[in-house]
C-alpha cells in the first residue's frame, strides 16, 4: 500500500489510481531562462522517486514534464518582462536561442542525476493552440474578462479558488506594482497582449522593437487592432497536462513555492473549464537551503551541478544526498554533508565491488525497504533498510540480488558501475567459491570451518576484510 501526503487535503492518504495499473503524473518543469541550481533540481528527485516507487509496486506510470519557454513573467502579479525576453536582452540572443540553450543545459543535468525519462517532454511553445483553445473554453463559460494588457481569469466566479492555499498569500502590493484594471488582486492572466511596438534609437534600419515570441489570437488589445500576444504562465500546464493525461490526473508534483499561486491557478482554470476535479493527489517538494540560508543571487549560493563537479563531486553524490532527506523536509546543503554522501556512496560501491547477484534475495529487507517507500516515499528509512541488509549475516549473493532491486528505485547506478571490469578487481572463480562457502559457514555459526576457508583464501593471494558490518575481498600486496 502506497501512502502519500496530499497537499490539497493536507493529510496522508492511501494512493488509489483512477485506472490501475495505469497512473498519470504531471511535473512542473523549469522556466528555461537560466541554469537550474541544486535547489531547483531537488524537485525532480521527488518525481523520479515517485515514478520508480510506483513501478516497484507493479503500477504503470505515464510521466509528463513541461518546459516553460514562454509566458513566465518576472512578477507574480502578471506584470514586468517575460523571463525569456529579459534573458535574451542580457545575453544578446533571441528568446528562442535562450530557451534552446537552457533547455539543453537542464536536460544535461537531469540525465546526469539519473532521473527517469518522461514519456513526454512538453514545451509550451509547441502547444500555443491548445492554450488558446482552453482560454476560449473559459471565455465561453464566462470566467474571463479583457483589460488593456490581456485576458484575465475572474477568480470571484470560481467559488473554490484558493482551496489548496491560504488566500492571504495571494496578494499584490507586497513586492510588485498593483494592476488597478484587474477586478480582483488575485485574478491572473490567461493571455497577455504584446506590448505596443516602441520607437528605438538602436538603429535607423530597425525602427521598432517587438517581442521575439508572439502569436495571433482571437482577442484584440483594447484601442488597437492588434491580436498578437502570448500565453500566461499558468495556462500552459493545464492545457498540456489535460492533452496528454486527461481532464483528471492522478498526481501532480512540483516545488512547494508553486502551491499558493501557480498550482492554485492551475486548479481554478482547469476545473472551471471542465467541471471536474483536476488532480487527485498533489505532491510538493520542500525548499533546499544552503548553509542555512535561502538560495539567492545576492548570496551567490545557487550552486549548479557543474560547481559540484569542479569541487570533486559527482552528480550521484548529490543524488545520494537528496535521498538522505524526506522530500517534504526542508533540506540544508553543506559541503560537509555532500562529502558524507560521497563517502557513503563510495563505501557502498567498495562493499559490493566483488559481489555477484544470486537467484534469490533477502526478502525480509526488501519488505522493509518497500514499506519505507510506501510511507510517503520515506527515503531515509529506505536507505537505513538497505544498510541494515548489508550488515546482516546473510550471503553476499542474496544481498546483491536485493541491492539491485533496491537500486532500481534509489537510482545510484550500482549495476552499471559493477558491470565495468575496470572499476573492480577481477577475483578468480576459486576465490569466489571459497568466499561463498565461508559466508555460508558463518551464517551457520561454524566459525572453525570459516577460519579454515579464510586461510585457504589467503594462500591464493587474497584476504577477507570484515569490519563487523561488511565483507570485501582484497588482493594481497607484496
Amino acid at each position: 500500500m502506497l501512502k502519500l501526503y496530499n497537499s490539497l487535503t493536507r493529510k496522508i492518504e492511501d494512493f488509489k489510481p483512477l485506472n490501475a495499473p495505469g497512473v498519470t503524473i504531471y511535473t512542473c518543469g523549469p522556466t528555461v531562462y537560466q541554469y537550474a541550481h541544486i535547489g531547483n533540481l531537488r524537485a525532480y528527485m521527488t518525481s523520479d522517486l515517485l515514478v520508480r516507487t510506483l513501478k516497484l509496486t507493479g503500477l504503470e506510470p505515464t510521466f509528463v514534464i513541461n518546459i516553460t519557454d514562454v509566458g513566465h513573467l518576472v512578477s507574480d502579479a502578471d506584470t514586468g518582462e517575460d523571463k525569456l525576453e529579459k534573458s535574451a536582452k542580457r545575453e544578446g540572443k533571441t528568446a528562442w536561442e535562450v530557451a534552446a540553450f537552457y533547455t539543453k543545459a537542464f536536460l544535461s543535468d537531469y540525465h546526469a542525476l539519473n532521473f527517469t525519462e518522461p514519456a513526454i517532454l512538453a514545451r509550451a511553445t509547441d502547444h500555443i493552440q491548445e492554450q488558446i483553445d482552453l482560454i476560449s473554453r473559459l471565455e465561453e463559460k464566462g470566467y474571463t474578462y479583457i483589460i488593456n494588457d490581456g485576458v484575465y481569469f475572474d477568480t470571484s466566479k470560481f467559488e473554490e479558488y484558493g482551496k489548496m492555499s491560504t488566500l492571504h498569500q495571494i496578494k499584490e502590493g507586497a513586492r510588485v506594482e498593483i494592476n488597478e484594471e484587474k477586478r480582483n488582486p488575485r485574478d491572473f492572466a490567461l493571455w497577455k497582449f504584446s506590448p505596443k511596438y516602441l520607437e528605438t534609437s538602436f538603429s535607423d534600419a530597425s525602427p521598432k522593437k517587438k517581442r521575439d515570441m508572439e502569436w495571433e489570437s482571437p482577442w484584440v488589445r483594447p484601442g488597437t487592432d492588434s491580436t498578437k500576444g502570448f500565453p500566461g504562465w499558468h495556462i500552459e500546464c493545464s492545457a498540456m497536462a489535460m492533452k496528454y493525461l486527461g481532464e483528471t490526473l492522478d498526481i501532480h508534483t512540483g516545488g512547494v513555492d508553486h502551491v499558493s499561486i501557480h498550482h492554485t491557478n492551475e486548479i481554478a482554470q482547469s476545473e472551471a473549464a471542465t467541471g471536474k476535479k483536476f488532480v487527485n493527489y498533489w505532491l510538493h517538494t520542500a525548499f533546499m537551503l544552503v548553509g542555512g540560508q535561502k538560495i539567492s543571487k545576492s548570496l551567490g549560493n545557487g550552486y549548479r551541478l557543474d560547481d559540484l563537479e569542479k569541487a570533486g563531486f559527482t552528480s550521484l553524490d548529490l543524488r545520494y544526498l537528496y535521498l538522505s532527506a524526506h522530500y517534504r523536509q526542508e533540506m540544508n546543503f553543506s559541503w560537509e554533508g555532500l562529502e558524507a554522501a560521497k563517502n557513503a556512496l563510495e563505501r557502498l560501491r567498495n562493499t559490493v565491488s566483488s559481489w555477484e547477484a544470486g537467484n534469490e534475495g533477502a526478502s525480509e529487507f526488501e519488505a522493509k525497504f518497500k514499506t519505507a517507500l510506501g510511507e510517503d516515499l520515506n527515503t531515509p528509512r529506505a536507505l537505513a533498510a538497505m544498510w541494515d541488509m548489508l550488515k546482516a549475516n546473510i550471503t553476499t549473493e542474496k544481498k546483491m540480488h536485493s541491492l539491485l532491486k533496491m537500486d532500481a528505485v534509489l537510482g545510484l547506478g550500482l549495476r552499471d558501475s559493477l558491470g565495468k571490469q575496470e572499476q573492480r578487481e577481477i577475483v578468480p572463480d576459486e576465490v569466489k567459491r571459497l568466499v561463498k562457502q565461508r559466508d555460508e559457514a558463518r551464517s551457520l555459526k561454524d566459525f572453525k570451518t570459516s577460519d579454515v576457508l579464510r586461510d585457504k583464501i589467503r594462500e591464493l593471494g587474497y584476504i577477507i576484510q570484515d569490519d563487523g558490518k561488511n565483507v570485501t575481498i582484497k588482493k594481497l600486496t607484496s
